[in-house]
């Protein structure tokens, strides 16, 4: 065979065997990924395996260590000036693909660790697949995530090989498939050690290159179930397939997203006119896409949380402290649930409270995710022994004397934080980082009176903290920068997408929920029902409205909260007079079922669904509504330039280093709507001075409370952007 190209990433090896290894590894590289300017390179190997004499057959593997491909490059996208440019690329990955399918020689992918998006579907263009079984190997067609559709015919090709359901599950969600689901599925040949992936694939090869010779190739494929035959074989049944699919993604995406939609047309093109159809569609669908606002936010998103995986936090080169083991203080929700994702990632753990009692209840909740995952298959009996192994508890400070890193979730009160912190210092070792949990007293309050204030640090969970991705990290004025670094290093080990702020009270995500919430509440005084302001607000993309989402906080914890901002604010952030006689009537939300809505009996009592609790407006000394007085519109408008407002305050106040993590923060913490790519990039998309117009509109009818931030005032003027 003719030599690779100089600096090619695709070399070629020839096996005595006739087993052509073609290696993918592209130079000073982490990753594969897959570049436009690769096709070329590809469809020409898959050429020369087709005619070389002496190739009976041929393995796709990668040169990297833990990677097979990790998808197509998304800094290539950035480039692609047009629609029409991204649909000729398409095109092109077709023919190469296309090419490598048609071969009349086998050719089998090798898969070890990340076969996603581009990825995977080259390995599903090949003619079988083995995959190693190491944790690190997943596939995966994750491009819905970045407003795109896989553009490679990878949903075809699944569908083909399993089924049109499985296609649009994998297609809509971009959830990952382990390798045992991918055998079972009749995606993977086998599953076998990375350590006899490449022989084994050989073998898989050469056997089925045999089977051309005697004309006995067979594709193996998961035998379908009467289900999948009924709605899948005939067109009727099709027709209800698609039609249920387009009802659940409306359903989901409110229609903010439209590459979901075009993913189930691409696959219903697909079951009626066969794969060079549905790939025209594709092309034209990718190329739509690739320019659309939606994919360009949340590609934004990408990068912007790919920038904070390399970011220490700090602009020194202080180095994190090695930390094997932390102390959590406080068994509750945040407590427990922050001691889960620390043993998850495998730090011991050592877990206090007042008591066996608390201690226990903090226990089962840790064991009580394990036990799910254990269900899930996504964890063995002997792992959730393993992860259980390395937590203890203990009711004093016990064990604790060599513990580097301590983290409080103690309950919301400065003195008692304070009490906590000089516990830590008189029982545990000199230099011990002190973490506070705390969601909106400042971090400098916590540390005055400390003998070590450097080493005071806030890391501000969000709940549940096993599901939230974000992790606020606080730092005052005299924290210290390796302080800063460990907290940071400690929450990427644990998962999290991490940002750094500057203290203040509320910080930066408490602090924008306060005028969010408050803008609702008089909404509600207004004579806007409850469910009414919420409904607004979730077509408008938040995952919840902010009527459910103070019940989920906590009436008693948003009436904590509230008179700690007005202090710090002032009159901007005046809630409405009468909504503490909520509090007063012991509404706590959906902890003790006394909240907006009905829970437990009272709303099984009135059927599926969410239903209010009419009480809440006599609670409040208002009528039930009947015909909201202020439209849809106004609502999300006067709640949302509330939160958008808030965030430019916080910039302009110096809480956050940057627009990208003020955007990260409210997206992973708080649930901004994705697709518009947070507060400070949809100030861009609409303009600062529209948003300024807005705020003046808002604040001549309701006073200072629609305050506009300083640096909105700025930009408005200048014309200036926060993304160049």
């Amino acid at each position: 065979m003719n030599a690779p190209e100089t600096s090619s990433p695709l070399s070629v090896n020839v096996r005595p065997d006739g087993v052509a290894v073609l290696t993918y590894d592209i130079p000073g590289e982490p990753v594969n990924t897959l570049r436009a300017d690769f096709i070329d390179i590809f469809a020409r190997a898959f050429e020369q395996i087709d005619k070389h004499p002496d190739v009976r057959a041929a393995v796709f593997i990668s040169g990297k260590k833990d990677s097979f491909i990790a998808g197509a490059d998304v800094k290539m996208l950035e480039s692609v000036a047009t629609a029409e440019a991204a649909r000729a690329i398409v095109q092109r990955g077709h023919d190469a693909m296309a090419k490598l399918a048609a071969s009349t020689k086998p050719i089998v992918a090798a898969v070890h660790g990340a076969a996603l998006g581009g990825g995977f579907e080259v390995a599903l263009a090949c003619h079988a697949r083995v995959l190693s079984n190491a944790k690190s190997t997943v596939l995966g067609l994750p491009e819905v995530q970045l407003g795109l559709l896989p553009g490679l015919s990878g949903l075809q090709r699944l569908a083909a090989l399993t089924s049109l359901q499985v296609a649009l599950d994998f297609g809509l969600t971009g959830k990952n498939m382990r390798p045992e689901k991918a055998k079972k599925l009749g995606v993977a040949e086998d599953v076998v050690p990375q350590e006899i992936l490449l022989e084994v694939a050989c073998k898989v090869a050469l056997r089925l290159a045999g089977e051309r010779v005697s004309g006995k190739a067979k594709t193996k494929k998961a035998k379908p179930d009467l289900q999948t035959l009924a709605l899948e074989k005939n067109p009727l049944g099709r027709v209800i397939l698609f039609k249920k699919a387009r009802e659940t993604v409306a359903k989901k995406t409110g229609g903010h997203y439209p590459s979901p939609g075009k993913i189930i047309d691409v696959l219903e093109a697909f079951a009626s006119r066969g794969l060079e159809a549905s790939q025209v569609l594709e092309a034209q669908a990718f190329g739509e896409l690739v320019k659309s606002d939606v994919s360009a936010n949340l590609r934004s998103i990408f990068f912007a949380t790919t920038a904070l995986k390399k970011d220490s936090g700090v602009d020194s080169d202080a180095k994190s402290r090695e930390i094997a083991k932390l102390g959590m203080i406080g068994a509750g929700l945040m407590g427990a649930g922050i001691a889960y994702v620390s043993l998850d990632k495998g730090l011991q753990v050592r877990l206090k409270d007042r008591d066996g009692a608390s201690l226990g209840r903090g226990v089962k909740y840790v064991a009580d995710i394990l036990d799910e995952r254990v269900k899930k298959r996504q964890l063995t009996p002997r792992d959730k022994a393993a992860i259980l192994s390395r937590l203890s508890t203990t009711s004093d400070y016990s064990g604790m004397k060599q513990t580097e890193l301590m983290i409080e979730a103690v309950f919301e009160d400065l003195d008692l934080k304070k009490r906590v912190v000089a516990e830590v210092e008189a029982n545990c070792k000199s230099g011990v980082i002190f973490a506070s949990n705390t969601s909106s007293i400042p971090i400098g309050r916590i540390a005055e009176g400390a003998k070590h204030p450097e080493n005071i640090v806030g890391m501000h969970y969000f709940s549940p903290v096993h599901k939230m991705p974000l992790l606020e990290v606080i730092r005052t004025k005299g924290t210290a920068d390796e302080v800063v670094a460990t907290a940071v290093a400690i929450g990427k080990r644990q998962g999290k997408t991490v940002i750094v702020v500057n203290d203040g009270v509320g910080f930066y995500t408490s602090r924008l929920l306060g005028p969010y919430m408050n803008e609702a509440s008089f909404l509600l005084v207004e004579g806007v029902a409850i469910d009414v302001i919420d409904k607004a607000m979730t077509s408008w993309g938040w995952p919840v409205g902010p009527m459910t989402l103070v019940d989920e906080v906590g009436l008693d914890v948003a009436a904590h909260v509230g008179p700690i901002m007005l202090a710090a604010f002032g009159e901007r952030m005046t809630p409405p007079p009468i909504v503490t006689r909520l509090t007063d009537e012991g509404r706590k939300g959906r902890k003790n079922e006394k909240g907006f809505y009905l829970y437990g009996a009272a709303a099984k009592k009135k059927g599926k669904g969410k239903h209010v609790d009419e009480t809440a407006y006599a609670a409040l000394g208002l009528p039930v509504p009947k015909k909201s007085p202020v439209s849809v519109a106004e609502i999300q408008e006067r709640c949302n330039l509330q939160f958008i407002n808030e965030a430019l305050h916080c910039f302009s106040d110096g809480i956050l280093r940057s627009p990208r993590d003020g955007d990260i923060g409210a997206i992973f913490g708080l649930g901004f709507p994705p697709f518009l790519g947070g507060p400070f990039r949809y100030v861009d998309t609409l303009g600062a001075n529209v948003v300024l117009d807005r705020i003046r509109h808002y604040r001549d009818r309701f006073g200072i409370r629609f305050e506009p931030a300083p640096v909105l005032v700025e930009m408005a003027k200048s014309g200036k952007r926060f993304y160049q």
